[in-house]
């Protein structure tokens, strides 16, 4: 690539939405203890966003830290329009899915997964000893629809600590 064409590709498009006060498009970062913590939560699922239009000037993406403490779970919810796509960073996940709930896959570190819009779905650690710790992103933000609970022993396997 040329000089001229590179110069081009920076150019290109208008991220002027994202300027900072004093006109400058920079990089946000946001700085370990300063997340938000005020994100949608379903049961005992915590979510802690990193980036977020509650505190960054992104407008098409949520990208946090979702974790569950050992044995317990998200109430069902799916994440209307948006799709969801996960990094498991430690511990054994299951997402519950289907009808009742009865289907699920599990995953562990290393795994990846990909949500899709208006899936109803529970989220559980199927460990009594180890938290659950993934990163999670959706577009076009965090979207969290609870719905109503079910019991514990409909889902297969799962148990609280």
């Amino acid at each position: 690539m040329t000089t001229n064409e590179q110069l081009a590709h920076v150019t290109e498009g208008d991220n002027s939405i994202y300027a900072q006060p004093d006109g400058r498009v920079i990089p946000v970062v946001t700085r370990a203890g300063h997340e938000d913590t005020q994100t949608m939560q379903s049961g005992d699922c915590v979510r802690v966003s990193g980036v977020s239009i509650q505190h960054t000037p992104a407008t098409k993406i949520w990208f946090g830290q979702v974790s569950n403490k050992p044995g317990y779970r998200s109430l069902p919810h799916h994440h209307g329009e948006a799709e969801t796509g996960g990094y498991v960073l430690r511990g054994h996940g299951r997402i519950y899915f289907g009808e009742g709930f009865k289907d699920y896959t599990d995953m562990t570190a290393g795994d990846w997964v990909f949500v899709p819009p208006f899936m109803p779905h529970v989220e559980a650690n199927m460990s009594v000893t180890d938290e659950l710790v993934w990163l999670t992103t959706r577009t076009p933000e965090n979207i969290v629809v609870n719905l109503e609970d079910v019991d514990d022993s409909e889902l297969e396997g799962y148990r609280r600590a």
